[in-house]
């Protein structure tokens, strides 16, 4: 059965809806707060950052939430001194998870980068918060503990990933057996009009360019190598249900139709907007119903024309990672999302070649851990493990 969000919004329509947002200071979280800002029905509960204190510390200032998190220690001194004793100060690395226990919002947007994401949404989940998720992370590391949980507690868990809000969208378009396939478009990145030897050499600098996007490093280096994508199939196949053939990935440069789905009978149906993410974090927080915004109109006749290609083959090498990963199941998700991080963050420190990010996590992935039960403690084993094995491939 396809996962889409179990029930409708249950409080009363002129209740405001109490945000916490994970990863505030980043461009998801920072985002969130734009929208939140302009709309009258929702409020900031909740705040929680990794490091960057002075940004929480204005956010904090700005939106009085009742509580805040930061997860680095050592900055916790400058965070209480610019904010005083009233302000309930959560820190360390289990913050978020504290945060989401104590505050009990009533949506949690998701915005941190990485496994951070994997304890604190569990804990919301226990704690009945619906669930907005940017952090596709989450998924691909747990699926197979997360979607049976919100089945369970019968909440709602709303995509705030353009590519799966698109996809969500277009699937009231029909009844899931109706559904052919699904297709992820991809912008390609900063260097994807290199070819494959020259990208293979980039500079963090330039895969750090995307011609499109305002995003995290993590995420730009993602798009850069189409990891994104591959992470985006996992959380695909876990959001909807989809098995690996139902699933395609194409490029589009223009990044304005975020994705679409074919029908049995061959109508298609997209959806289209421009590259602003504050879209689908809006009809996340909002869902139901669709918020009035004020937004750039898309004039397709200024754009022109939209193209669309095949994957070329060093990005579809990134992609089938992630059909992979589907394929092996158990562990399989912690182990890919694990090393990609890992190798990310060894190519922004310097560490490698930007043409070893897929090499390392391709072949980590081969030699993923079986299992005979997918538990947490699993998963954070499997991560800690691929993280390892990067680790070592380049030592």
């Amino acid at each position: 059965m396809m996962m889409l969000p179990a029930v409708r919004w249950a409080l009363d329509p002129m209740n405001i809806k109490r945000i916490a947002i994970l990863g505030s200071t980043g461009s998801i979280g920072r985002q969130t707060l734009d929208v939140i800002k302009d709309s009258a029905d929702l409020e900031v509960c909740a705040l929680a950052a990794r490091g960057n204190w002075k940004l929480l510390a204005e956010q904090a200032g700005q939106f009085d939430p009742e509580a805040i998190a930061l997860s680095d220690i050592d900055e916790a001194h400058n965070l209480r001194d610019a904010l005083g004793e009233e302000m309930h100060i959560l820190t360390g690395p289990e913050a978020m998870t504290q945060l989401v226990e104590t505050v009990k919002p009533d949506i949690l947007l998701s915005g941190v980068v990485g496994a951070a994401g994997l304890e604190p949404t569990l804990a919301a989940i226990k704690h009945r918060a619906s669930l907005a998720i940017a952090n596709k992370e989450t998924l691909v590391m747990a699926g197979a503990l997360i979607m049976p949980a919100v089945q369970e507690a019968k909440l709602d868990l709303l995509p705030v990933d353009s590519e799966h809000s698109a996809i969500f969208q277009c699937l009231a378009s029909g009844k899931r057996s109706e559904v052919r396939s699904v297709t992820i478009t991809a912008s390609g990145g900063a260097l994807r009009n290199l070819d494959d030897q020259a990208s293979a050499s980039a500079s963090v600098e330039q895969a750090l360019a995307h011609p499109t996007w305002e995003m995290g490093k993590k995420i730009t280096i993602d798009s850069a190598t189409m990891m994104n994508k591959a992470l985006e199939v996992v959380e695909a196949h876990w959001l909807f249900d989809l098995s690996v053939d139902e699933i395609q990935v194409v490029q589009h440069d223009e990044s304005i139709v975020h994705s679409y789905v074919e029908f049995c009978d061959g109508s298609v149906i997209a959806q289209l907007g421009q590259p602003d993410m504050t879209t689908p974090i809006a009809y996340a927080l909002h869902w139901p119903d669709r918020p009035v915004r004020q937004s750039q109109p898309l004039d397709l006749a200024s754009v022109g024309s939209l193209n669309f290609a095949p994957l070329a083959p060093r990005f579809q090498r990134a992609v089938d990672l992630g059909f992979e990963a589907i394929a092996r199941g158990g562990l399989a998700g912690a182990v890919l999302n694990g090393a990609n991080e890992a190798a990310v963050q060894a190519f922004l420190d310097g560490n490698i070649l930007f043409g070893q990010i897929v090499e390392l996590v391709e072949t980590v992935l081969k030699y993923t851990p079986a299992t005979d039960e997918i538990t947490l403690e699993a998963l954070l084993q499997a991560d800690r493990w691929a993280r390892g094995q990067v680790t070592e491939q380049i030592v």
